[in-house]
């Protein structure tokens, strides 16, 4: 029971995170800033709108939202939040977690192609090839996770009897894959610096030039999956910067969510204060993190 609550609460408080993340970026402005609420009324506005459909499209730009929305889903029924057993575990869950992802931006794609648009395009292009090389990173982090717990689940990786934590004996380490995962979270939720959500400029977009000619629900099921996407990253972060879990589950589930508002509040943070990078140094900025965490590999090897 306790891990259908916390995972209903999850699906419950994501959309919630994203209007701290426009607080942030107001306060750094001098200005007040949309209601916390605003991504909910976002969402209630789109789903009583009707969805308008090019004569170019097939179904399949019909279930990219879909299958978008529910691959986040399916991916957040494995994650132990704030330490309570997730619904599903096993162990090689992990990777399917990360190829549901996959599965969600591949749909995405698929459906930004079949608008037959060159923008729409130009802009999937851009996104198979930069998630292509945060793929990369992350499972060089597993990887790094399997060396340090010989486990390969996220139940084991953070509610089990060695969670993985900045707190332990590899601290230090750590440090260097929270910065990558960081980077990633950035990257695969076409943040600032690598894309801005908020840019109307068709040449410069990723993410948000895919999505042109969604509308009503079905760009409601598309801002919900990354709403979702974007939860799970920061909770993956949050899982290894927060403090050790408390007895009372009331007061360790508040300090899960203060360290994931913490996460927002530093995106927020980082958009206000850096621009988007040149298209080309995108690539440069996403093996950077992939560098950080193989550093983090070799560290760990032992010396025969």
């Amino acid at each position: 029971m306790e891990s259908v609550v916390s995972f209903g609460l999850a699906l419950l408080l994501a959309p919630l995170f994203p209007g701290v993340i426009l607080k942030t970026k107001a306060l750094f402005a001098g200005k007040q800033g949309p209601p916390l609420l605003i991504k909910y009324f976002t969402l209630i506005k789109l789903l009583r709108k009707g969805s308008v459909y090019s004569a170019s499209t097939t179904f399949v730009f019909r279930l990219g939202p879909l299958i978008s929305c529910a691959a986040a889903i399916m991916a957040l029924l494995f994650f132990p939040f704030a330490g309570t057993a997730p619904l599903i575990a096993f162990h090689g869950d992990v990777i399917m977690v990360f190829y549901l992802l996959g599965l969600g931006r591949f749909f995405t794609i698929v459906a930004a192609l079949d608008t037959a648009s060159p923008f729409e395009g130009m802009g999937a292009a851009r996104e198979a090839f930069f998630s292509t090389l945060a793929e990369a990173a992350i499972f060089v982090v597993l990887i790094l996770f399997f060396r340090m717990n010989g486990a390969l689940s996220l139940a084991a990786y953070f509610s089990g009897s060695q969670p993985i934590s900045i707190i332990g004996s590899q601290g230090a380490l750590l440090l260097l894959v929270i910065v990558a995962l960081f980077m990633i979270l950035l990257t695969e939720n076409s943040r600032v610096p690598v894309d801005d959500p908020a840019t109307h400029l068709e040449l410069t977009m990723i993410h948000e030039v895919m999505i042109l000619d969604h509308s009503g629900p079905d760009l409601a099921l598309i801002e919900l999956g990354a709403f979702y996407k974007l939860f799970f990253y920061a909770s993956f972060i949050a899982c290894l910067i927060k403090p050790p879990p408390l007895a009372d589950p009331v007061a360790n589930t508040l300090l899960f969510y203060g360290v994931i508002m913490l996460l927002y509040m530093v995106v927020g943070v980082v958009e206000s204060i850096m621009a988007r990078l040149k298209m080309d140094l995108v690539p440069k900025y996403i093996l950077t993190a992939f560098a950080l965490v193989f550093f983090a590999v070799i560290l760990t090897l032992e010396i025969v």
